[in-house]
């Protein structure tokens, strides 16, 4: 199948989409469903980000609102049993955070750590004590309903005051009162149960209290509904590295215990049970993080070396990300460009096609993570497999060789010109190319071309800010593109060679057949050939040509594609160290020797030999 079947995956890998998708409605109107029984689409949540990052896990929900308190009584005889229960919750909660105190030392700073003092003062507090034994003696009300009416009262006053101040106090007093309620809590077997391990803390607002727990720190990251990016436990959460984000609409009504999310704190999105698709477009992502930062905060030591062969020859390596983690891993890996960003997860996501204002979001995200370096965005590659309805009216019965990439982008102009007016509005004042995929010939391109145009045109008549000059350019994967190379690289800014594709429609071998997979693990002469041509065809014309795909950053092909001449290169952040120590290795004089041995070869057979030389002690005689 052709990569427009598939999910691009983050780490330079192509995810595959299962068949049995949905056809949904033409944004014209114009589409059949093919498919009514299909489950609802996965919510995607906005939110403001308080500390970025990225993390997958189940959601664990912690709504512990104090108003919720049963207004209860106690007899008079129950009086004093209550005050002592109250003295002894108090001394346990300061003695708990006396403990979590010495367990953050060296994790937070000093400065930091001081707010747990300011939590222990409050547990001190004479007001609140004496107004707490109050309501025991005089209404008999019981311990849990008294703190949550002396709380709420505190909260209510304080609210009432338009003083950023007072309101960071009130959190603090409800996060005290919570943590004096938490030493009140007994199972009703008598045993304590385990805090669930690894989980997305959501609650209704940021609490200190419910960032940590008697057994370890296990919050992967953090949701709620309401709170403030000044409060304590956002700093706490900053100074931890937690991903948080606050200001979630719906999430409580959203989200049920132990469901999947997806928190993108970086973006300021959370999504709810995606399917298995949009998992793995941000899994790499998530095991690639231990990667980016060594104890000093900077890139690893093994990231800041260039990207240069034994014999010196220097290449060209930016970053190949699918969503906006992965660009901020890249960069903090010390990529500096952005040599092919994937649009096609928000397309996945949701039955509708995203709106122009998420796009918008989405791009920026993008080109605010890449912090002023280049960022090239390959528009929209998917074909009739993936059941978007308002691409495709029905699933072809060849998808690979159907409408896909450009093809179906022009079939559909507004889904295109969306995406192009929205990656205008995202690049203004940055550095910004767009990769046309799928192209067969100059056609494809000149119309594109007409059509950003046609759109910067009315963002200038709408006095909308947008980058006036993108460079655009072509990827190179079909047979088509290869006779036409001298052509595409005379009228584009830029060519992209895409392997895996290339060596797909090439050999004619579907990749998803497990009896191909062989086709792909080491480069065919004849592939070799073409690419060599389409290296001298972009020297011609003086334009750069940059590859990317699994099959173009393995340890067996790269002496063949430096000796081909190929200088550019787009690396997933998570292929990195690999790509890195291999290119180490390699002499260029010799590879270009063996990668022409192997393109004068009649068939895999006789390169193989030439491959096998070079791996076994031609590189190094």
């Amino acid at each position: 199948m052709a990569e427009a079947s598939k999910s691009p995956g983050p780490a330079g890998s192509e995810i595959p989409v299962p068949s049995e998708t949905t056809v949904r409605p033409d944004a014209d109107a114009s589409a059949l469903s093919v498919a009514e029984s299909a489950p609802p689409p996965a919510p995607t949540l906005r939110g403001v980000c308080v500390a970025p990052g990225l993390v997958l896990g189940r959601v664990h929900l912690k709504d512990h609102e104090l108003s919720r308190a049963a207004l209860a009584r106690v007899p008079v005889e129950g009086v004093e049993a209550e005050l002592n229960r109250f003295h002894q919750a108090l001394s346990g909660a300061r003695l708990q955070l006396k403990e979590l105190k010495t367990r953050l030392s060296g994790k937070v700073s000093a400065n930091d750590a001081r707010i747990l003092d300011t939590h222990v003062a409050y547990l001190k507090d004479s007001v609140f004590i004496s107004d707490v034994e109050n309501l025991i003696l005089n209404e008999q009300l019981a311990l849990e309903a008294a703190i949550s009416k002396v709380i709420s009262d505190f909260d209510r006053i304080f609210r009432l005051v338009k003083s950023e101040t007072l309101r960071e106090r009130a959190v603090d007093l409800r996060d005290v009162a919570i943590r004096v309620l938490r030493q009140l809590e007994h199972p009703k077997d008598g045993l304590v149960p385990d805090p669930p391990r690894d989980y997305i803390l959501a609650a209704r607002e940021l609490s200190i209290v419910d960032m940590f727990n008697l057994q370890g720190e296990h919050v992967q990251g953090i949701l709620t509904e309401e709170g403030g990016l000044t409060s304590h436990a956002a700093i706490f959460a900053r100074t931890m590295r937690i991903p948080t984000m606050t200001g979630v609409a719906g999430l409580l009504e959203t989200v049920r215990e132990g469901d999947f999310a997806i928190v993108d704190a970086t973006e300021g999105s959370v999504r709810i049970n995606p399917d298995e698709r949009v998992r793995q477009q941000y899994q790499a992502a998530v095991e690639a993080q231990p990667l980016v930062e060594d104890e000093s905060g900077g890139p690893p030591q093994w990231a800041t070396k260039p990207a240069r062969t034994k014999d010196g020859q220097r290449l060209s390596v930016s970053a190949a990300c699918g969503n906006v983690p992965e660009v901020s891993q890249a960069f903090g890996l010390g990529f500096t460009a952005l040599g092919m960003f994937r649009t096609e997860l928000l397309y996945l996501v949701d039955k509708e096609p995203p709106s122009r204002e998420g796009l918008i979001a989405h791009y920026s995200a993008v080109v605010s993570a890449a912090a002023g370096n280049k960022v090239t965005f390959r528009l929209l590659h998917a074909d009739s497999s993936l059941g978007l309805g308002y691409l495709h009216e029905t699933r072809e019965q060849n998808p690979s060789l159907g409408r896909a990439g450009v093809r179906a982008l022009l079939a559909r102009e507004s889904v295109l010109r969306r995406q192009l007016q929205a990656i205008s509005v995202a690049a203004a004042g940055a550095q910004v190319r767009i990769a046309i995929p799928f192209v067969n010939d100059c056609a494809d391109l000149r119309r594109v071309k007409e059509i950003l145009f046609e759109e910067r045109l009315l963002l200038r008549k709408g006095s909308e800010p947008f980058q006036e000059r993108i460079d655009v350019g072509v990827v190179v994967e079909s047979p088509s593109a290869f006779f036409g190379a001298q052509d595409l690289a005379r009228e584009s800014d830029f060519l992209m060679l895409s392997l895996d594709q290339t060596v797909q429609y090439l050999l004619a071998a579907d990749r998803d057949n497990p009896s191909q997979q062989a086709k792909f693990e080491s480069i065919h002469p004849f592939v070799l050939r073409a690419v060599k041509l389409l290296v001298e065809a972009c020297a011609g014309e003086s334009k750069s040509l940059s590859v990317f795909g699994v099959s173009a950053t393995t340890a067996h092909n790269l002496p063949l594609l430096i000796g081909v001449g190929l200088r550019e290169f787009c690396v997933a952040p998570a292929h990195l160290r690999e790509f890195l120590e291999t290119v180490a290795t390699i002499d260029t004089r010799r590879a270009r020797k063996a990668t022409e041995s192997v393109t004068a070869s009649a068939c895999s057979a006789e390169a193989s030999s030439f491959v096998q030389g070079y791996r076994h002690g031609f590189a190094n005689g």
